[in-house]
């Protein structure tokens, strides 16, 4: 009997290999799977170990399906939106995006000045 996931579906998974970059799964008993690294928290991972042991059984979200019978998974959240994190300087991704956006195009303006001066002196 083969098993049809759609990306979304909340599976049952028990862990049954932990490797540097992830872990692999077994589905409802039968189908293998993986959770990334980067699919385990929201928060950094660094040691896997922290967060997931060999037998554990947890419930994942189907992230994406590959060729194959590929799947991979995630145990975060799903959200509607992307949430806005804040950084180790204390302010909100969009908020940094927006001052290194102004940054670049006052950097832009700059550079494009002193192009015309160095070029007018240079003549």
């Amino acid at each position: 009997m083969e098993t049809e996931f759609k990306i979304g579906d909340v599976v049952e998974a028990e862990i049954t290999k932990i490797t540097d970059f992830g872990a692999f799964v077994k589905i409802n008993g039968q189908d293998s799977g993986l959770i990334h690294i980067s699919q385990i928290s929201n928060d950094f991972v660094k040691d896997i170990t922290q967060y997931l042991k060999v037998g554990d059984r947890v419930k994942a979200r189907v992230f994406k399906l590959g060729p194959g019978k590929k799947i991979d998974l995630t145990l975060k959240k799903a959200t509607s939106e992307r949430p806005q994190q804040k950084n180790n300087f204390g302010f909100k991704s969009s908020d940094f995006e927006e001052k290194l956006k102004k940054f670049l195009q006052q950097s832009q303006q700059s550079l494009t000045q002193v192009k015309k001066r160095t070029e007018k002196y240079h003549r």
